[in-house]
């Protein structure tokens, strides 16, 4: 049971047109009445009504705090599901501090990390997949990843994997009862039966796994590595696409010797773009030392720019960024097509088989088609997510993971015609894996381990 009262500033903690000091638990609406005086001093917020709004000023004895609005929400509807109380103030921070230890003074304590929205996950307003879509609002760099955060948010990753859950305890207390009670319940053919179920189990989270990728890019952006070799215009692609002299350009081969990072949006997709050294044999130590790292970031990249200089033949040094790129999800722009070609664009098409674009990075020509493709290579073209889930956390993706391993051993106790029981054990292991995932079996570490990246007052 939870029997004390939280308070702490939940807006930022810098000098704003408005401030916001909220209390949670049993004696907030006691304490706001100890410390608000209405203008004739006739409301006492003790007797409030729920959801309503209340002019006046906070004290602290006979000192005069601040003009105020006092939000009163009752339980069991507020974030919380306690009595909650919101006082909007000013926004200084010397006046925030001082009505959060008015409050303290008077009988609340200050609140933990996310405390609030623990409060909501105990009291079972919200599982934790919502908690931590919270966060996840808050911190989304995108629409996109706003979207899917007001998406979970909602619960529909809980409802999906309440789902999954529900089936398997409905074919663990099968096997239980038929082990029970064999007289009375045949579980001679339920292996067959037990495998289809199994299946539709695991195609549905695999579905969820298979999202994860997209998923963390939305969250987190795509990581872009931008190759190709010396002078062939990476750099200058960089600057266009960013909008700003962040690279040096000049004629001389070779001069990105490190690799340079900068953040862009496409159509609201998150790039997190990464300049690298040009790729070419070279006896120079610190040069050779950026081509490793060229090679090493686009091995991890979501996607490969790989740059080409249209103006000069293609050498060894290209073959060997194509035999790197083979694999990969990449996008070829035909660089310098302001100048005699002697690459075209038909060339890189047969020998990549990845899409290529003409461009002229220095003049900005073609950049509007390679955005265009960028959308459309993540997204299908489609800039709305719909109805999809994705999956943005790695904790759940671990968990998903885990429970398509044991439902996999399922399938494999089946065809190899073991005994029930053997079912029942790895049946409860998923179900149990992905209780943790939405909250139903998570021990106290994990719950205050994920509640601790919150902020004061959310």
């Amino acid at each position: 049971m939870i029997k004390d009262t939280i308070a702490a500033i939940s807006t930022g903690m810098t000098n704003s047109g408005i401030g916001k000091v909220r209390m949670s638990g049993p004696q907030a609406l006691e304490i706001a009445d100890k410390v608000y005086r209405s203008p004739k001093g006739k409301t006492h917020l003790l007797h409030a009504d729920s959801h309503t709004i209340h002019y006046g000023y906070i004290y602290d004895g006979e000192q005069l705090i601040d003009e105020v609005l006092v939000l009163i929400m009752r339980a069991p509807r507020s974030y919380t599901t306690e009595d909650m109380v919101e006082i909007d103030c000013h926004g200084g921070v010397v006046v925030m501090k001082k009505i959060l230890e008015t409050a303290i003074k008077y009988g609340a304590r200050p609140a933990e990390p996310g405390e609030f929205t623990k409060r909501a996950f105990l009291n079972g307003r919200i599982d934790l997949t919502q908690a931590e879509a919270v966060i996840d609002v808050i911190n989304a760099k995108n629409e996109y990843a706003l979207s899917s955060s007001v998406k979970q948010l909602r619960g529909n990753v809980l409802e999906k994997i309440r789902q999954i859950r529900k089936n398997i305890i409905g074919n663990v207390a099968f096997i239980e009862a038929a082990m029970d009670d064999p007289e009375h319940i045949n579980a001679d053919d339920f292996g067959e039966e037990l495998k289809v179920s199994v299946e539709e189990n695991i195609k549905a989270i695999q579905k969820l796994l298979d999202s994860a990728d997209n998923g963390r890019m939305i969250r987190e952006g795509i990581k872009t590595v931008i190759v190709g070799k010396p002078n062939a215009g990476k750099s200058s692609l960089l600057n266009s696409l960013v909008g700003d002299e962040r690279a040096i350009v000049t004629d001389i081969a070779g001069t990105t010797r490190d690799t340079l990072e900068e953040s862009i949006n496409i159509h609201g997709i998150p790039l997190n773009i990464v300049d690298t050294a040009g790729i070419r044999e070279t006896q120079d130590v610190v040069e050779k030392i950026g081509v490793t790292k060229a090679k090493t970031f686009a091995q991890d990249a979501d996607l490969i720019i790989y740059v080409v200089d249209g103006s000069t033949p293609l050498d060894e040094n290209d073959r060997e960024i194509m035999d790197m790129i083979r694999d990969k999800k990449a996008v070829i722009l035909l660089n310098k097509i302001d100048l005699d070609l002697q690459t075209t664009k038909e060339m890189l098409e047969n020998m990549t088989q990845h899409p290529v674009l003409e461009i002229s990075a220095a003049n900005q020509q073609g950049l509007e088609d390679f955005e265009a493709l960028i959308r459309d290579m993540f997204f299908g073209g489609k800039l709305s997510f719909n109805d999809e889930i994705y999956i943005t956390n790695i904790r759940h993706k671990e968990a998903l993971s885990q429970a398509l391993e044991s439902l996999n051993l399922v399938l494999d106790s089946i065809c190899a015609g073991m005994p029930e029981d053997f079912f029942s054990i790895d049946l409860m292991n998923a179900y149990d894996v992905l209780g943790g995932m939405i909250g139903e079996s998570a021990g106290e570490d994990l719950i205050d381990t994920i509640f601790s990246d919150f902020c004061m007052g959310k």
